[in-house]
């Protein structure tokens, strides 16, 4: 569904001096794979997303979407921040129409999306709100609503939960977990917290830093787990601990330690 090969992505610093944000990225993404990026700061995460999501032009290398180039911002890849980025004048539901208009979309099926997503994300009672009016998690939520109505082929995660409180971040994690598992969206998230991306992901990809690259693709198999089991019994687990230990002492090997 979308490939980069290749990837180089060399940033231009002050007096003529060039940091090297990626080297040689190769990542496919196929209907239905929910890919988690880790690794320690500044090891291109956020870099490698920007580019898959048409921000940054590679300095080499391709991206295609459905064999298609990929070179700028459209609607077939979706993009959640760690910040909602609500129109806070907008109602929540004219915030999700918002994007469904600008594209042309007829007023009747922009209706029906907007009902279906606010009512997966479980906020059609909070239609008429504003975003101020709402938590954090229930904007995150509206968020997700958002990027789902314009029906994209993939979606980008830039750690979406990590200004959320634990509570509320296990409750956004199970309830993004039953949307991808209801719409068989791709996903590509970004997150610093390896627990999650065992919960979350059918792939974790580890990336290292100084240039930014990816050092290991791994298919996890502990995500169609959580359909069935608690994230609290799956946290208990051997197997996942003993995942969790490998990646976070891999992260260490880096030379760049992050809180795991």
């Amino acid at each position: 569904m979308i490939s980069l090969k290749s990837i180089d992505l060399v940033y231009d610093g002050d007096g003529g001096a060039s940091f090297q944000a990626l080297q040689n990225i190769d990542l496919d993404l196929s209907r239905g794979d929910f890919v988690c990026a880790i690794g320690p700061s500044g090891c291109g995460k956020t870099s490698l997303l920007r580019v898959l999501a048409g921000y940054e032009t590679p300095t080499r290398g391709s991206v295609t979407v459905d064999g298609h180039p990929h070179t700028k911002p459209n609607a077939e890849v979706g993009v959640v921040f760690q910040q909602p980025n609500l129109f806070p004048w907008l109602t929540i539901e004219k915030n999700v129409d918002f994007g469904l208009r600008m594209k042309g979309i007829g007023a009747y099926e922009r209706r029906q999306r907007v009902n279906r997503f606010l009512n997966m994300v479980s906020l059609l009672e909070a239609a008429k709100k504003l975003p101020h009016q709402l938590s954090g998690g229930m904007k995150q939520r509206a968020a997700i609503a958002r990027a789902l109505a314009a029906d994209p082929k993939i979606i980008l995660m830039d750690e979406p939960f990590g200004a959320l409180d634990a509570f509320t971040r296990e409750s956004m994690q199970l309830n993004l977990h039953d949307i991808w598992r209801k719409t068989s969206k791709s996903i590509f998230f970004i997150t610093h917290d390896v627990e999650e991306a065992l919960l979350l992901s059918t792939r974790i990809i580890l990336m290292y830093a100084n240039p930014g690259r990816i050092v290991e693709d791994i298919a996890n198999p502990f995500s169609a787990k959580l359909k069935d089991t608690s994230p609290s019994e799956l946290r208990l687990s051997k197997d996942l601990i003993e995942m969790r230990e490998y990646l976070v002492r891999r992260i260490k090997e880096s030379g760049v330690i992050d809180p795991p």
